[in-house]
């Protein structure tokens, strides 16, 4: 193994997670939104209700905000590869190298050129044409999603690999295998879902917000009832995903799985579930815990009976596995606090989402005005809209803290995947910068997402046409340059 100094490695695991933490911030933001506005140009081509057009207008603008962003720290996220990780691009680059220039090539290009179409040719096409132009980059986006997973599935359960002999990296050997990794179509829907969820609660909070202040009541219902029927789906759909996908990892990755529910012990039959739990992570043990029978049996295989290993049995497990490899030194056990609540946030707020959906369409029906006089829940809700960037973080966490000690599971350690050339300074520097651009940039997204909400959907121009001419307008709703064709 590589000699290297804990400080530059946890410098280095800092920096990618900060990078990731927040190029995730805008990645499933931007996805959900590109279906959601699709959705809105629908309905004003299905029931040519100028209120929707105004509203896939309105909200376009704030989706390009996060394309953006999200464009500059996935361009940043990428440089890790190579600055800090270097043995890691070095062991990994002919199975990481074909999904990301896939991406960029296929997925990227076709979401970036759509992206330019819907902008500016508004009143060029008809509305039905117009409409599949960002109906094309929602689909360019979660195209994306599909082979970044990929990527990711492959370092949580390699398939479809050998090892050269001579170099000690692998080489892909079975494409297909790859992209039919059973981790990957168990990632994508839960990732999806949560990204339905979370452009669709941004919405809700963002209009739950406007009207507390009674600023445009119809078009701010509008777009809370829209919001909250896809957010509602989208929660539903990220439960029953992450349902499955859960269950998967009681045999894929039992570690993982056990920390989850806080297990250091082998379940009884009885199948205790920890609401609340304290550990002693030192001694490997659990302290003290406030349990639920038979809940833990039902989550994990949808019965009564059964019992699911603890972390110290999965911990002499790998040791038989991997001690001839990597040494009887190596610690298996990982991050159990991170991981137990990260899954319990995780959990609970899908169940408040659905609730505040449910909530929130009953009173924002059809014929009432119910919502405007619920003053409590429209300040819950605006308060929300904050909550589904949380819980993607949290099931980041999950994600990739519960695969520690694996870069690449079986295959490759942290440890072995950090650049030997990287140094203390040169990480606290970069940390630094990379920070302060971070935060530089989200205070742009929410200035600039703050003034949008400010000023109205009024600054949208929507008409197509000039009062003097009469000569068809192409419009911008977007704050650049307007111009005008013969």
């Amino acid at each position: 193994m590589l000699s290297i100094g804990m400080s530059v490695l946890s410098l280095s695991r800092f920096q990618f997670a900060m990078t990731t933490v927040f190029h995730f911030f805008f990645v499933p933001f931007s996805i959900g939104l590109a279906f959601i506005v699709a959705v809105m140009e629908t309905l004003y081509v299905v029931k040519r209700d100028e209120t929707y057009r105004r509203m896939s207008q309105f909200w376009g603008k704030i989706f390009l905000y996060s394309f953006a962003v999200g464009v500059v720290t996935g361009i940043i996220q990428e440089f890790q590869f190579g600055m800090n990780w270097s043995e890691y691009s070095r062991f990994m680059g002919d199975i990481f190298g074909a999904p990301l220039a896939i991406e960029a090539l296929a997925a990227f290009f076709l979401e970036s050129t759509f992206i330019g179409l819907w902008m500016f040719t508004w009143d060029r096409f008809k509305p039905g044409i117009h409409a599949l132009f960002i109906w094309l980059v929602a689909f360019g986006s979660t195209l994306s999603a599909v082979w970044i997973l990929a990527a990711n599935s492959f370092m949580q359960n390699p398939v479809g690999f050998a090892i050269n002999t001579k170099t000690g990296r692998v080489v892909m050997t079975d494409f297909a295998q790859v992209v039919t990794n059973p981790q990957l179509w168990l990632e994508f829907p839960h990732v999806i879902m949560g990204a339905g969820v979370t452009a669709s609660f941004v919405i809700a909070g963002a209009s739950a917000w406007r009207l507390l202040k009674k600023d445009h009541e119809s078009f701010y219902r509008k777009s809370l009832n829209v919001a909250l029927v896809i957010g509602l789906i989208a929660s539903l759909g990220s439960v029953a995903a992450g349902d499955v996908q859960t269950r998967y990892l009681i045999q894929n990755q039992p570690m993982k799985f056990a920390a989850m529910e806080g297990l250091y012990k082998n379940s009884t039959q009885k199948g205790d579930w920890a609401v609340i739990s304290t550990f002693d992570t030192k001694n490997h043990q659990t302290k003290s815990s406030i349990e639920v029978p038979y809940v833990l049996n039902i989550l994990s295989y949808h019965k009564l009976s059964g019992t699911v290993k603890g972390q110290n049995a999965v911990n002499r497990e790998l040791h038989a596995t991997y001690d001839k490899k990597f040494g009887k030194d190596m610690n298996y056990y990982v991050p159990t606090k991170t991981l137990f609540w990260s899954f319990r946030i995780m959990a609970v707020s899908g169940g408040l989402f659905i609730l505040l959906a449910l909530v929130g369409l009953f009173f924002n029906r059809k014929k009432a005005s119910t919502i405007m006089r619920q003053r409590w829940f429209l300040v819950i809700l605006g308060l929300a809209m904050w909550l589904p960037f949380i819980v993607n973080t949290t099931g980041w966490f999950v994600t990739e803290f519960g695969r520690y000690p694996w870069v690449v599971y079986g295959l490759l350690t942290i440890a072995d995947a950090v650049s030997p050339t990287s140094t203390v300074g040169s990480l606290l520097f970069t940390n630094i910068v990379y920070f302060a651009l971070f935060a530089g940039l989200g205070l742009v997204m929410i200035i600039l997402s703050h003034r949008v909400l400010k000023a109205g959907p009024d600054n949208v121009d929507v008409s197509g046409y000039t009062s003097e001419s009469h000569e068809p307008h192409v419009t911008d709703p977007f704050g650049t340059e307007a111009f005008n064709h013969d």
